[in-house]
This record gives structure tokens, sequence and C-alpha cells, in this order.
């Protein structure tokens, strides 16, 4: 029992017990012209606002909610759905079948009932709860889910309990919200550093656009070596088992400084050459595999192997700084794509990494100055990052302790965290 595990002071209830109900089913094509709010898996998927869709355009029966109650996504609960829906539309409301709703009653605060649905109360046993031939079609069986028992403790505590991860979760957007900011300050920084240059000289027209006067467009393979990696039999386990190489796959290639890495191999398991032996500083780029089309790159800042779907690039005349090409890549990623070949996969191949045009300045001076500038964005981007990632664990930690009693929002100081509006995410990552 539950109940054992609770402060003496809280109660048990069933979610079907603190569902008022209300939710009743309506064929939209009944209505061909009336304007809906919609709440699909789509639409939530996409950033949790609703759709506004006319009657006509939407098939078959859904659910008519009220302006305010919580939806579960039943289909393929592995994908964790939860939306807390505050409608002040005027519009009537739809909700896929997809979803599970719950309409709160007087013994559940919305907000407690929200982080409720996250908690481990409930969203394991759910995804448990499953009827379905294959993962991606299994759903929550309705009449299981509505059976769950959860902890309710009195309602002033589900209220401050709800206001606390409410401003946790705030913070946490609000770091999202900054990164994806930097980022765009970032896009447009490398905009006009690479087509402007520091200098202010006038630009000339080049085969990939304006670059300042006095730059060159190169191929990236005039100044670079450009070689692929190797990976070593999995049927042998002696490359892998023990090994104290670091092995970098594509799918590690992302935009940063590899420090570390999954999986080693043996000294044997690169069959003795050095030449598959790179050293810090190498720029990675992924060619094929997961990746691929998004042209990844990376700096290796340990000396480490990467796999045969990798571009291990290094300078042979130093005329190109290596950390100005990696952001001048980052920057192309698109053109890039554009010349890989192949159907679905869209590969990319040596040849074709070595016949990237790359325009920089024959001023090192001036690369290294862009390059600071580059730095110092994305060190504002990791910062945010991490912070996100503290509150990230500040959040799953208060859910946990603060959903089963073990601490009580009255015994904490809460003077370091700001308060801030309570808008609860529609998904968290």
């Amino acid at each position: 029992m539950i109940a054992d595990t609770l402060p003496p002071e809280w109660s048990t209830s069933t979610l079907r017990e603190l569902h008022a109900g209300c939710v009743d089913s309506l064929n939209p094509g009944d209505y061909p012209a009336e304007a809906f709010e919609y709440y699909s898996i789509p639409a939530y998927q996409a950033g949790g606002n609703p759709q506004v869709v006319c009657g006509r355009d939407i098939l078959s029966q859904k659910l008519l909610i009220p302006h305010q109650c919580l939806l579960f996504g039943k289909l393929n609960p592995r994908v964790e759905k939860v939306w807390n829906v505050e409608s002040s539309s005027n519009l009537r409301r739809l909700a896929s079948t997809e979803w599970l709703p719950i309409v709160p009653t007087g013994d559940l605060d919305k907000y407690f009932g929200y982080y409720l649905l996250w908690s481990e109360w409930v969203l394991p046993i759910a995804q448990r709860l499953v009827s379905g031939s294959t993962p991606s079609r299994q759903r929550v069986e309705p009449a299981s889910f509505y059976n769950i028992q959860v902890p309710l403790p009195p309602i002033e505590e589900q209220r401050s309990i709800g206001d606390l991860l409410g401003r946790v979760d705030a913070a946490i957007s609000a770091q999202d919200t900054s990164i994806a900011v930097t980022h765009d300050s970032k896009r447009a920084a490398m905009q006009a550093l690479f087509t402007r240059g520091l200098r202010g000289e006038a630009q000339k027209e080049t085969e990939i656009g304006p670059v300042p006067e006095s730059w060159l467009v190169e191929s990236l393979g005039a100044h670079h070596s450009v070689v692929s990696g190797g990976t070593p039999s999995r049927t042998n386990p002696a490359y892998w088992q023990g090994g104290s190489i670091p092995w970098i796959k594509t799918a590690e290639v992302d935009y940063r400084v590899i420090t570390e890495t999954e999986e080693h191999i043996t000294p044997v398991g690169l069959n003795g050459s050095a030449a598959k032996l790179l050293s810090p500083g190498t720029l990675i780029l992924a060619m094929y595999g997961q990746g691929a089309t998004r042209a990844r790159v990376a700096i290796l800042g340990i000396e480490a192997a990467c796999n045969q779907a990798c571009a291990a690039m290094n300078p042979t005349d130093g005329a190109v700084d290596t950390k100005y090409l990696y952001h001048y890549l980052t920057y192309r990623y698109h053109t890039i794509r554009q010349m890989a070949h192949g159907g679905q996969q869209q590969n990319l191949n040596l040849d074709i990494v070595r016949d990237v045009p790359v325009a920089f300045s024959l001023d090192k001076i001036e690369q290294r100055e862009i390059v600071a500038i580059l730095d110092a964005i994305d060190r504002k981007i990791d910062l945010h990052r991490r912070k996100r990632e503290v509150l990230n664990d500040l959040f799953k930690t208060l859910l946990h302790k603060l959903m089963t009693g073990e601490i009580r929002v009255s015994d904490l100081d809460l003077s370091a965290l700001e308060r801030t509006q309570i808008v609860p995410a529609a998904a968290r990552a």
C-alpha cells in the first residue's frame, strides 16, 4: 500500500476519483464551418500549441474538453506526453482520442496534478499498462490508467508543490529560450563575419556569394589533409575489450570539442597504422551514418581514432586556422549537405569534403579575431546549457522527493529561487 510510505496527513486516491468527467465526444464533421481549438498529438510534439482548424478538416470523433484540463498521451507511452490545457479562447476545444483527459475535481490542484502525471506514481506505471502488437502502436489501457492509485496531500500543500515545481519548470524554459536566442545571435554573427569580415572591406561576388575583397575562396583540400577513419572488425573481441584508444563514432560528432567517447579500441584494432591515430586539434566531420545529413563537425580534444564514416582534417600549410575552419563549416553546413550524393542517406565522401569551398582572410589575426567572437558566443550557449542541466537535475530530484513526502516545501529555503510565473512546459526534455 502506498499509504504506508506517505506522511500521515496525506491520503491516496485513484485518478478516476480525481477526474470530474465533463468530457463528451463530438463529430467535427457535423460542424464543417466552425473553427475549433484542436489538441492533437502532432501539435503537442510541434511545440505544445493547439491548432485552429475547421470542423471539415478534422477527421473522426474527438473529445470535447473544457477550458482547463490535463491530457495524458495514451498512444506509444514510451514517448512521454502530458499536456496542461489552459485556454482563454472562445472557440470550442477538441482533443484527439489518443489523449486520456483528467478534469480536476476540487480535491486536486491542477498544477500539482500536472506534475503528478509526470511523476513515478503515474508515468512509468502507465507505460506498463499497454496493449498493442508493436511498441509504436501500443496504447495505455484507459480503465487501468484511471485505476492508478496516487498520493494526495492536503490541497494547500498540493498548491505549494505545484507552485515550486512550476517555478523550476519556468526557469528551465527560460534557459531554453536563452539558448535559442543565443543560437539565433550566433547565426546572424556568422552571416556577417563570413561575408563582411572585420576590416570594413568592400565585398566581391564569388561562387559562394559575397566575401571581403581581399579574401580567398579555395577548396578545403587545398590547405588540409582529409582522410577517413577505420572501424575494426566487430567479430574480433580483441579489438574492443580492454582497449585504451578512444574511438569516435559518427553520432558523437556534434559541434563541440570531444574530450571523451563511449568506446575504446586496442592498438591492434588500428592494424598498427599510425595514420589512423589522430592528434588533439584534428577536425572531424561526419560523412554518412548518423548525423551525416547535418554535416556535423567537432574538434578532437584528445588523441583518438574515428570510424570510416568520419573525415579527419588537419592543416597542411597553416593558411587556415583549424578553429576558424570549424566555425566556417558550422556556418556552411547546409551547403555541404547539398553537395552530398545518394538517395535517402545523402552521403558525403572524401572527395566531396576536399572540394568544399572555404572563404578565408589571408590575415591570420583576422581569422583568430573571428574565432574569438564565435567562441565567446559558444561559451554563452554552453553556460545556458549547463544551467539548464542543473535546473533539470533539481527538477527531477524535487519531483521525486516532493511527490513522496520525503521533503516538504515548508522545509526548503527558497530564497535563492527567483519567483517566476508558473507556465508548465507542454513537454519535458
